[in-house]
């Protein structure tokens, strides 16, 4: 029961990084475009980009109600980069909103629409940090240390801001991949496709200083990988996927990029889910924070596990209408 609402919360969090995370990178989009790609990203993301949190939601509840105790540390040990992640969701939320619906059309406009993009790039490389926080294993539940090791020590270090640089990166690339297939603009799709290739580069070269920084910090993270075959196997083929990648790339298959894009960053998590598993949360005195010791009473997790497949069963068909209406039944 535990090892199926742990799924469920994988497959939750898996979606929130590809289609969230294609949302954050649509004003990342904007800001590496300097803002050519605005109209293309707000027709792209506008009918849906409120229902992608649904999966965030999905995650924080879970931990939560199944597994508090990983609640409780992340929220009390990382609740400053936290905290500053939703400040960011907030902004660009309503600052999206606001740019569409503002009558003040030119200045307002352009105030809102750098403040969608910053905040963008702002979110997600907090959120990067802070799961660069939960994976480095430097928290710390002795609170007599005092408040820099507690609050800040856990965070401030060159492995976390490597996460949240690699995750701009990635969401970066996957609204680049996403947006190729929402326009037939011949300048539009050249554009695209050239900077597609520019963040896939980019992309490898900030996996390689996430390793790098790692060892910098004392975490074996390359080694774990090496150790552990299905992570070892995920590397393999997220990167095997690459040369596939960039083939389509050349040859603008919308759907075949959607596809690989999404089999590489699954890929991704799965190596990420394998070393990590069964720990949740790394503490630096070796006490880590399991599976089991993390989950809640058997008749809590019974509700939780009943109200998710319900959930699952009243979510998932709506919201594969929701992306018929507006994404497939709309298309240029």
């Amino acid at each position: 029961m535990t090892e199926t609402i742990l799924i469920i919360l994988g497959i939750s969090l898996l979606l929130y990084v590809l289609l969230g995370g294609a949302d954050f990178g649509g004003g990342i989009l904007e800001l590496l475009s300097r803002g050519k790609a605005s109209k293309i990203v707000s027709r792209a993301i506008a009918p849906v980009w409120e229902a992608n949190h649904v999966w965030l939601i999905l995650v924080v509840v879970i931990l939560f109600v199944g597994f508090p105790t990983v609640y409780s540390t992340i929220l009390t040990a990382l609740h400053i980069p936290v905290l500053l992640a939703l400040i960011g969701i907030i902004m660009r939320g309503s600052a999206f909103t606001f740019r569409h619906y503002d009558l003040e059309a030119e200045r307002s406009k352009a105030i809102y629409s750098s403040i969608f993009r910053y905040s963008s790039l702002f979110t997600t490389f907090f959120l990067g940090v802070t799961m660069g926080g939960v994976i480095l294993g430097d928290i710390s539940m002795d609170y007599s240390k005092g408040f820099y090791a507690i609050y800040i020590h856990p965070w401030l270090n060159w492995f976390s801001f490597a996460m949240g640089i690699f995750l701009v990166v990635l969401f970066a690339f996957l609204a680049t991949i996403f947006t190729l297939g929402e326009t037939k603009e011949k300048e539009h799709v050249e554009r695209f496709t050239k900077m597609a290739k520019y963040l896939i580069v980019t992309l490898v070269i900030a996996g390689a200083v996430v390793f790098a920084t790692a060892e910098i910090e004392g975490h074996p993270l390359f080694y774990e990988f090496y150790h552990s075959l299905p992570s070892l196997i995920s590397i393999v083929l997220a990167t095997l996927a690459l040369p596939l990648l960039w083939i389509n790339l050349n040859r603008n298959n919308r759907n075949w990029l959607r596809l690989i894009a999404g089999f590489q960053t699954t890929m991704i998590m799965v190596g990420w889910f394998a070393i990590q598993f069964p720990v949740l949360v790394k503490i630096n005195d070796g006490t880590d924070i399991t599976v089991q010791s993390s989950s809640a009473p058997h008749q809590v997790q019974l509700q939780l596990l009943i109200a998710l497949i319900f959930g699952v069963f009243v979510i998932l068909p709506f919201t594969g209408y929701l992306y018929k209406t507006f994404k497939f039944d709309d298309k240029e």
